[in-house]
This record gives structure tokens, sequence and C-alpha cells, in this order.
């Protein structure tokens, strides 16, 4: 049996093995062109063994790299083990062979040291385009075909000699060429280095010694995920919810439902009675998007680094003692050719759902309703010289109330992780300007000792005729409040044009949809439920919230029992003590 790494050793390891993710996904955002991948970091990059497991993972969005094995998975079917060669980049996008969904396109290099196969380097990215029906993002479209260009695990270099034929093909084939071609070129760089940096960990600490850390790293992980899924009381928690529509057929909605059950030290989340596949593009590959949903769930709620002082690598032993069931033709695991590509405010929805399952048991680790939702917008048009521009934009939502504190505002929240696009960076790109960017102040956050997170709300507005997809949910059913908060709010869009001043109130998602001079889309994200009994709110907590513009004096009395006396001190409002306690104690009564 071969000996143990040491302990200093192993962490030396660990830390570099973290380190060449972190400069991969650094490269790989810093090259880029798109917005979507060079601002908002839409990314992910790691390296990978022999058998697929994740060794380490970019601190980027939980999503990419979460995936990256699926699509290993998936391109073995066509690139086996003993088909790679040094040199050799393989580019691959494929739902229904362990991609994300098809816009996310990874590229993977083989790391080969002492002329044996020793693992992977790969990202994945967000294109900002890739020749799907309508511009930058898709909804209503009858099948998987019409996403646009499907690279299932083909060798965009062998042996590295380019492959012009399909660089020509992926060039053709996007309405936006140069923007998605350097793209490439910088996860091509990305993956590179990775290749060279794990070659060099090698060199320095011998293969045996790398390799057995690596395991050693991954048993350590899942070991620490089991010991604290194991102080989960065994059981089944289930929760539901359900989604506004399909994108197509309004007013019918789709049934949620999360069984999470607890055996030992081990967890299975089972989607059955969830909503059967839908006719759009609104379903969840099930390798590459669903697993990785629950795999994050459980990381993020049981082994956050900020709460643990124990040293936590990022890699596959977390997903070990995580089982996923989803049945075949759902809307979590769709059946070939269903279309997949709008698909991450449904597993939002998973990871919230399994949040709220487990708070009876979790209170301590569980917040109320978050928004749980992803608002992706893309906005496009033709300039006079007959050149497509795209932007994608990821508005940011809110989070609910948690054990000790508020929930955030205006945040990324849950499995996003992406960041804002400068507003500068808009203006001077494309013809779109920003008339309104803040804190929403239309509909209060839940209330509770703790309340919910403030939704943000962004007003886009073109300057030349374009098109808009949007890609959200949870309109209709807004996040929940727990242990006696109250719910939050749900979401809107709205259009508005101001040369003739009409306005349309739009579904959470829609496809394709021309639109005017002057036409203002504005969003506005749902607020986060409120965690714990409202009247239990610091008082003076809740006067900051009006003084602040989150919620009115109505709500502090109607809501919290907190009673405000109007003064002309450039304030507006104090807070009257004796009415608050006569007013709590009133409607505590009740």
């Amino acid at each position: 049996m071969a000996q143990e790494v040491d302990p200093i050793t192993l962490q030396v390891i660990g830390g570099a093995l973290h380190s060449i993710a972190e400069q991969m996904g650094t490269v790989l955002y810093r090259m880029s062109y798109s917005s979507i991948i060079r601002e908002s970091q839409d990314l992910g990059a790691g390296l990978f063994d022999r058998d697929y497991n994740t060794l380490c993972e970019s601190d980027s969005t939980p999503m990419h790299i979460g995936s990256l094995p699926g699509y290993l998975r998936g391109i073995e079917k066509s690139v086996p083990l003993d088909a790679w060669q040094p040199g050799d980049v393989v580019i691959h996008n494929h739902p229904y062979f362990g991609a994300s969904h098809s816009p996310d396109i990874a590229i993977v290099m083989p790391v080969f040291f002492e002329d044996e196969l020793v693992g992977f380097s790969a990202n994945t990215a967000h294109h900002i385009d890739i020749g799907a029906a309508t511009p930058g993002l898709i909804m209503d479209i009858p099948d998987v075909y019409a996403e646009g260009m499907l690279l299932n695990g083909i060798k965009l270099f062998e042996a590295g000699k380019r492959n012009d034929t399909m660089w020509k093909y992926i060039r053709d084939n996007t309405r936006v060429p140069s923007q998605v071609m350097n793209d490439l070129e910088a996860q091509i760089a990305s993956a590179e280095l990775g290749v060279v940096r794990f070659q060099q960990l090698m060199e320095k600490y011998g293969k045996a010694t790398v390799l057995r850390a690596t395991r050693q790293l991954m048993d350590y992980t899942e070991n620490m995920l089991r010991r604290e899924i194991a102080k989960i009381p065994d059981g089944e928690y289930v929760a539901e919810g359900f989604l506004d529509d399909d994108g197509r057929n309004r007013g019918v909605t789709l049934p949620l439902k999360v069984t999470v059950r607890v055996s030992g030290d081990a967890v299975e989340v089972d989607l059955t009675g969830s909503s059967a596949q839908v006719p759009t593009a609104y379903n969840v590959p099930f390798e590459g998007s669903t697993k990785v949903a629950c795999f994050f769930a459980f990381r993020a709620l049981l082994l956050d680094t900020y709460t643990h002082s124990e040293y936590i690598p990022q890699n596959e032993g977390s997903f070990r003692p995580v089982k996923v069931t989803a049945p075949p033709g759902s809307i979590f695991n769709p059946t070939a050719p269903a279309a997949a590509e709008a698909r991450f405010a449904q597993i939002q929805r998973i990871v919230d759902l399994i949040i709220k399952a487990l708070a009876p048991v979790l209170p301590d680790k569980c917040t109320a309703g978050n928004a749980a939702v992803l608002s992706f917008a893309a906005y496009s048009g033709v300039r006079e010289n007959g050149d497509y521009w795209v932007f994608l934009e990821v508005n940011e939502a809110a989070m609910g109330g948690r054990p000790q504190s508020d929930g955030p505002d205006t945040i990324e929240e849950l499995m996003r992780n992406t960041r804002n696009n400068p507003l500068e960076d808009l203006g001077m790109h494309l013809p779109l300007i920003c008339d309104r960017y803040e804190v929403r102040d239309d509909a209060p956050p839940g209330a509770g000792k703790f309340r919910g997170g403030a939704g943000v709300v962004k007003s886009q507005r073109f300057l030349s005729p374009g098109y808009m997809t949007h890609e959200a949910d949870r309109h209709e059913d807004v996040p929940w409040g727990v242990f006696g908060g109250k719910p939050g709010a749900g979401g809107k869009v709205e259009i508005r044009n101001i040369h003739t001043g009409e306005v349309s109130l739009e579904p959470a998602k829609f496809s394709g949809k021309l639109t005017r001079t002057g036409d203002v889309v504005s969003y506005f994200s749902p607020c986060g439920g409120g965690y714990g009994d409202p009247l239990e709110r610091d008082p003076n907590k809740v006067l900051d919230d009006v003084l602040d513009g989150f919620i009115t004096r109505e709500h502090a009395r109607d809501d919290y029992g907190v009673v405000l006396e109007e003064i002309d001190d450039g304030y507006g409002w104090k807070l009257d003590l004796n009415g608050t306690r006569e007013l709590r104690a009133r409607m505590g009564a009740q």
C-alpha cells in the first residue's frame, strides 16, 4: 500500500491546485472580449484526473465548474481515453452529452506527464451567440437543434494542428464572430496554462505524490461533507413550489417538488413530482445542470468556507455523498430532442426548495425564501453596416432573511456569482442606455425579525430598433417567509416607450420581441422573504428601513407594529416607543 502524503505537503499541493484553477479563470476573463465573460465572469476552470474527477476549481460561477465532469464524460463517447494526444484541444457543448446548456462551450486539453495521460485542463464559458433561432438567448423553440451550433466532442486542434475547417464553421455560424472566436482563443490560453502548471507541479513533487495527494484531498472533502450530513436527523423532507409558465403556454404553471432523503451520512434529492418536460427550451439538462444544482446546495449549506475554520478543498469529494433522482421525460431530466437552453431559473428554484425543505432541521443554516431566479436578458440589433450587435445581461435579485441578519439586497444569490456589467462599458459600445439602476422601491421585502433582501430595478433604453429575449421567472410564486416571517415580492417586467407613452406589462420570459427606438425595458427582481416574527425586529432597524426607503410608514405599522411620529428635522420620522409597545402587545395578542 502506498504511503500517504504528509499533512503539510498535502495542504501545500491543495493550495497549489487551487492557485492553478484561479490563474486559469483569471486568464480567461482577462483575455475575453464579450462582456458576459470579461465583466460578468460567466465561466469556470479547473483540473481533472483521468477518471474525470474535479481536482480543483476556480472561484467563479458554481454552475460552471460543477458541470465540467459531465462535459468530460460526454466527450469520452467521441474521444475515448486512448484517442488523446499532446496538443489536442476539444470543443464541446452538447446538452445531451453532459453540457450545462448549449451556450456554455467547454475547451478541454489533455495533460501528459512522462508520456502518460494524467488528467485534463478544462474550462467553460457562456458565449454571446451560437447561431440560435433568436440572438443571444432562446426560449420558444421546438427542439435542441434550434439552439444553434451543437459541438459534440470535436477536436479543434489535433496534436497541435488547428482544424481550420471547424474554426471556419464556428465563425460562419454566429452573429458576432469576432467576439466568439476571440473568446475561444482566451479559453484555449486558459487551458494551456492549466496544462503547464499541472506538469510543473508534478515536476516539483513527483507524479505519484501529486496524484496520491489529489485522491487524499477528495477523500478529505467527502468525509467532511459526510460528517455534516450525518448531523441532520434521518428522514424525508419535502418542499413544493411552481414556475410561472414554459415561455409559450401562458397561465399554465409548472409544479416543482423536492424531496430530500437523509440516511446516515448520505443524502438523495428526488425531483419526482415536478413538471413533465415542456415543448420549449425551458428544460434542464440532467447531467450538466440538475445534478450540479443539488451538489451546490449541500456544499453551500454544510461546507461554507466562511463558516468553517477548517481547510476545505474544492473538489469531487463534495459531490460523492449526494445522489440526484429525476424521472426521464421530466423538466429536470428531459429526453432528446427536447430543447434545454433556458435552464437557470429552474435550478435556482431547486436550491431554494432544498433550503426550504431542510429549514425545520437546519434553522441556523437556512434562509427564508430567496429570489432564486435569473433575469438573463439578450439585447440585440443590426447596425447600419449589416453587422449584428448582441449584449447579454444578468440582473441581480435578493436573498431571504437569515438566522442572524437581514437578507442581502440587490445581490447575485445562490448559484450565480456573476458580476454586473459597468454601465460605462454599455454606453461606449452599444445603442443602449441605462435610465435606471437602483434598489427596488415599489414593493417591500418580506417582513421578519430579519427582513428579506430588497430586489433591484434596472431600465435599459433602446437607442435604435432591435430585438430582445428575456429569461426569468417568479412573477407568481413569491419567496416565502420562514419561522413567522412574511413572504417577499414577486418580480415583474414592463416596457414603456418614451416617445408614445405606451406601457405594457410583460411575462417573465419572452423570445425575439421586436423593440422600437425609445423602448425602455424595466426589470424588477423578486424581494426575499422574512426570517422570524416581524414583531421581534428591533424598532430602530424598522425606522432605518423607512428612512432608507425600503418600506413605508404604513408597512412599519402593519407588518412590524412600529409606530412612527412625523417630525421636521430633515429626516421626517422618529420612533414612538410607547405607541410601538402598545401596538405590538395588541398585535401579539391577536
